[in-house]
């Protein structure tokens, strides 16, 4: 008699083994053999999703797959790496539908061609809710050439990114408490765009990603650096849809988060490197202040005014 697959068996086969790239060993095992390539350092990063904290109730499984994989290239971007595989783990309730896995996949395949990886394993299990996700990027760089948080110096730039605010004016879209005509703010929220290809190499001193809020992430990287900040609020770059939601949410644009832009120092010196990098790579860049010397981070109006915040970030244990 021939025994059918147990459903998480079958679930892998069906809708995950497609995924797979070199070293996965077709989803068949229990780990992957992975080679990096030569002469180049791993660089690895982990972000989890969890349903109704990251992304909302019933959104659409695409989306949510190809968010999940690009909030974690971010990482690799921050530190100026390529991407290389990932491993994913998934916890679902017993009840999701086989087209929810089928729609997560492809949105999974549709960012995999598109960023040039491919999945090398992790688990699959049960919940009882809810929906919980993990992805482990595995990128690589040159030996020493990986751009950490530490490395800031009093003088150097504050750079940033893209625009700042429309991850979290997208969610606040979505829940109904502004106006979004254009689609846009939403659209950024559930789909943000790892700035990947900025070659910030011998440019950057230090850098990360802004996912849980700009003034928080330059908090951060003051920490790592000793060291404190002038943050122009006038000078950080908003959207035309955030704009238009008017001047009440630049607070929340400054502390927000989910916006997955870069936020770097640059000594000045390297700026005009850095302007060619983003030239090559097709990405804005703009100058929003400059690290100082001391432990504050300040914000501050055009008039010179403190801007104030109710908390300068997200906190995952708030």
């Amino acid at each position: 008699m021939r025994e059918e697959l147990p459903r998480e068996f079958a679930l892998i086969a069906r809708h995950f083994r497609p995924l797979a790239g070199p070293g996965a060993l077709d989803l068949e095992d229990d780990a992957a053999v992975l080679a990096p390539p030569t002469g180049r350092e791993l660089v690895l990063a982990a972000d989890a999703m969890v349903e109704g904290v990251h992304f909302l109730p019933g959104e659409a499984a695409d989306l949510v797959g190809r968010k999940l994989l690009r909030v974690n290239l971010s990482d690799l971007a921050a530190m100026g790496a390529t991407p290389l595989s990932y491993l994913m783990t998934l916890a679902a309730p017993a009840d999701t539908p086989d087209t929810w896995f089928a729609d997560f996949a492809a949105g999974l395949g549709q960012d995999q061609a598109r960023y040039g990886i491919g999945l090398l394993g992790g688990d699959t299990t049960s919940t009882p809710g809810p929906l919980c996700l993990s992805l482990t990027i595995l990128g690589h760089v040159a030996p020493g050439a990986a751009i950490r948080r530490r490395g800031a110096r009093p003088g150097d730039a504050i750079w940033v990114t893209g625009t700042i605010g429309d991850g979290v004016l997208g969610l606040y879209a979505l829940q109904g408490r502004l106006d979004d005509p254009s689609g846009v703010l939403a659209a950024r929220y559930r789909l943000p765009e790892p700035r990947l290809g900025l070659n910030l190499a011998g440019i950057a001193s230090a850098a990360m990603d802004i996912s849980d809020g700009l003034v928080q992430e330059v908090q951060h990287l003051c920490r790592a650096g000793g060291l404190g900040a002038q943050i122009d609020a006038q000078a950080v770059p908003l959207s035309e849809a955030a704009r238009a939601a008017g001047p009440q949410y630049l607070a929340a644009c400054l502390s927000g988060g989910d916006d997955y832009e870069l936020v770097m120092a640059v000594p000045p010196e390297r700026e005009p490197a850095l302007l060619a990098a983003g030239g090559a790579a097709g990405i804005a860049l703009t100058r929003i202040g400059r690290f100082v010397p001391g432990a504050d981070v300040s914000v501050r109006d055009a008039q010179g005014s403190p801007v104030e915040l109710a908390v300068a970030g997200w906190s995952h244990f708030r």
